[in-house]
C-alpha cells in the first residue's frame, strides 16, 4: 500500500525487494549502510534505505509491506514458518514506519510549537499517556478510541474541506445550524411520538411526573410548538450568524486541521463552566418579579415540562438566558467549527433531555430541572454547583427526587425502586 504519492510499476530506488540472500552481497556498500534496516521471512527480504538517499527529483513513496506480510502468513506458508520467521516478518511493519518517519521529517513542514501528526496530535498530546494517570478512565477510553481510528476523523474531514473548497460560509452554517438542528428535531421527535401517543408503554414507566401529560394536551403543545420555531429560526440562526462573524476576525474556523483531541477536550470544559456560569445567574435574574411575571412566567407554563419545551421561552429569554452561554465560548476561543459543531448538538440533546419528563435508563438525570419546573425556586443551574454554592438547593436535597438524581444503570424504573413517601390522605 503506498501511503504518499501515487503508485508506480516499479519500486523507488531506495527500497529494494529482492528474492533470496545472495544477492545482497553482490550490492556495493553505501555510507550509511550500518543505518539500513534488513528483515528476512522466508525468501522475501525487504530492505529498507535512509529516505534521504532518495533522488531529489522523485517523489518518494514510502512502501508499507504491512498487507504484503500479513497475505504472506496466511495459508500453508503460515504454518510452515517458524516463531523466528514470524518475529522477523513483524519486523517489515516497524521498519517501514521508520522509514515513513524519516520521509516526513525530511518532506512534510511543521508547525509552529510541535510536529505534523496524521491524528491532529502535536507533541504535548502524543506525550499524553505520560500523564495518563491523571486523566478519568472514561477520558482515557475516548482518548484510546480516537487514536485507534487512525487517520479516518482527519481525511474525513479533508474531504469535506476540499469538497466545500471556497464556500466556508457554507460549510460553517451547515455545521452550526443544520447538523445541531437535526440533532434536536430528531431526539425530540422520538419524545414527541411517546407525549402525544403513550406508545411505546415501556418508556411511559419511566416519567417522573406520573399523573402528567398522559397524554400530552394537544392545544398547549401546539402553542409551544410555533413558539419554538419562531425561536429556533428567528432567534437562533441569526446570533449563529453574528457569531461566524466574529469568529472569522480570529482566523478560519474551518481549517483544513482538526483540532488535537486533548485541545477539543479543554474546550468542551470551558464551554461547559461558562454555560454553567452564565446560565444560572441569567436564570436567576429572570425569577426576579419584576422580570418573571414579563419574560420568564412563559417558560413555567409547563410545571411537568416535555423536551420541545426547553427553548419555550420568550425571545429575550432565549436569546440572553438559552443561547448566549452556549454560543460564547465557541466564539471567545475562535474554536474549530467541528468543536463548535459537536458542542451545539451536545448543549441541545443536554437540555432536551433535561426537560424530557423521563428518568430513562444510561442517560442523564433530569430530576433536577424536572424539580425547577415543579417548585420554581429550586435549582437555576445546569450542573448544580453554583446551586449548591448558593444553596438554592436544600429543599431539593430535601426530597425523594434527590435519591432518584442519579444515572438509572437498570431497567427498573426509580419511581418503583424509590417511590414518594405515603401522604396523609392514603394513610387514611
Amino acid at each position: 500500500m503506498y501511503v504518499c504519492g501515487p503508485p508506480v510499476r516499479t519500486p523507488p530506488p531506495h527500497v529494494s525487494h529482492m528474492h533470496g540472500k545472495d544477492n545482497i552481497k553482490d550490492r556495493a556498500r553505501g555510507p550509511r549502510d550500518e543505518e539500513r534496516n534488513d528483515r528476512c521471512s522466508g525468501n522475501f527480504r525487504v530492505r529498507l534505505e535512509s529516505a534521504d538517499q532518495a533522488p531529489a527529483n522523485q517523489e518518494p513513496c514510502v512502501v508499507l509491506n504491512t498487507r504484503r506480510a500479513s497475505r504472506r502468513l496466511r495459508g500453508a506458508e503460515r504454518r510452515n514458518m517458524t516463531p523466528e520467521t514470524r518475529t522477523d516478518t513483524r519486523g517489515v511493519a516497524s521498519a517501514s514506519r521508520q522509514c515513513f518517519s524519516l520521509w516526513r521529517k525530511k518532506n512534510v513542514p511543521q508547525k509552529a510549537g510541535g510536529s505534523w501528526s496524521p491524528l491532529g496530535l502535536d507533541e504535548e498530546g502524543r506525550r499524553g499517556h505520560r500523564v495518563g494517570h491523571l486523566v478519568p478512565g472514561g477520558v482515557r477510553h475516548l482518548q484510546r478510541f480516537w487514536g485507534a481510528s487512525g487517520d479516518f476523523w482527519q481525511d474525513l474531514w479533508t474531504k469535506l474541506h476540499v469538497t466545500f473548497e471556497g464556500h466556508h460560509t457554507a460549510l460553517f452554517y451547515l455545521g452550526t445550524m443544520l447538523v445541531p438542528t437535526l440533532a434536536f428535531w430528531g431526539v425530540n421527535a422520538l419524545l414527541l411520538l411517546v407525549d402525544t401517543t403513550g406508545k411505546p408503554a415501556f418508556i411511559t414507566r419511566y416519567r417522573i411526573q406520573v399523573d402528567k401529560n398522559n397524554p400530552v394536551d394537544k392545544r398547549k403543545l401546539f402553542h409551544a410548538l410555533k413558539t419554538v420555531l419562531f425561536n429556533h429560526l428567528c432567534i437562533s440562526g441569526p446570533m449563529v450568524v453574528g457569531a461566524y462573524q466574529l469568529m472569522t476576525l480570529r482566523g478560519d474556523p474551518c481549517g483544513p486541521q482538526l483540532p488535537t483531541f486533548h485541545r477539543a477536550l479543554l474546550e468542551l470544559a470551558f464551554f461547559s463552566i461558562l454555560e454553567e456560569l452564565m446560565f444560572y445567574y441569567s436564570h436567576r435574574l429572570f425569577h426576579q418579579p419584576s422580570l418573571y411575571k414579563r419574560f420568564h412566567k412563559q417558560h413555567h407554563e409547563w410545571t411537568a415540562p416535555i423536551g420541545i419545551v426547553c427553548i419555550y421561552a420568550h425571545p429575550l429569554e432565549h436569546m440572553i438566558s438559552n443561547m448566549l452561554p452556549v454560543a460564547l465560548g465557541p466564539v471567545v476561543l475562535a474554536s474549530h467549527l467541528t468543536t463548535t459543531s459537536l458542542w451545539l448538538c451536545m448543549a441541545l440533546i443536554s437540555t432536551t433531555i433535561s426537560h424530557c419528563g423521563y428518568h430513562l435508563p444510561f442517560l442523564p438525570s433530569p430530576e433536577f430541572h424536572d424539580f425547577h419546573h415543579l417548585r420554581f425556586n429550586q435549582c437555576f443551574g445546569v450542573f448544580g454547583v453554583l446551586d449548591r454554592l448558593h444553596g438554592t438547593d436544600a429543599k431539593f436535597r430535601l426530597t425523594k427526587q434527590y435519591e432518584r438524581h442519579s444515572l438509572l444503570t437498570g431497567l427498573t424504573p426509580l419511581s418503583e425502586s424509590v417511590p414518594d413517601a405515603p401522604t396523609k390522605g392514603r394513610d387514611l
